[in-house]
């Protein structure tokens, strides 16, 4: 599962059991924080999730800057709720991307609007599974 975490909203995404295709899952509410962390671990319960990996908004020159750092801080509290391994995978560029897919596939504003975050999501959890496929184990 993979998350992509803003101020206001989280979306969320997960990956078939092969490990191979990441899809758009939901968006949820940032806040209230205990409400979100909450839904996390439902999800994650739900869907019997064995790996986080979450979205680490670094700078373009990939410093961590204050939206990396709100990104942090909301893991350091979500590492208190649940007990399975989580990774950060930069996340740079991911909302244009998935702005740009949602454009193509000729979504309207309002649809993108209610979708981006998931869909960012999709995006980070697909790049660390490609990844992952890559990497000699």
């Amino acid at each position: 599962m993979a998350l992509d975490v803003g101020e206001r909203r989280i979306g969320v995404a997960l990956s078939d059991p092969t490990r191979t295709l990441a899809t758009p899952l939901t968006t949820i509410r940032a806040e209230p924080r205990a409400t979100a962390l909450k839904r996390i671990v439902t999800l994650i319960r739900e869907h019997e999730v064995t790996t986080l990996v979450v979205g680490l908004p670094l700078t373009m020159s990939g410093d961590v800057g204050p939206q990396a750092t709100l990104v942090q801080q909301f893991v350091d509290e979500l590492r208190q709720v649940i007990k399975i391994p989580l990774y950060f995978v930069d996340e740079r560029l991911t909302t244009v991307a998935a702005e740009r897919m949602m454009i193509d596939l000729k979504l309207k504003p309002e649809q993108r609007k209610a979708r981006i975050d998931e869909v960012a999501a999709s995006i980070i959890l697909q790049d660390f599974l490609d990844t992952q496929r890559q990497t000699p184990n």
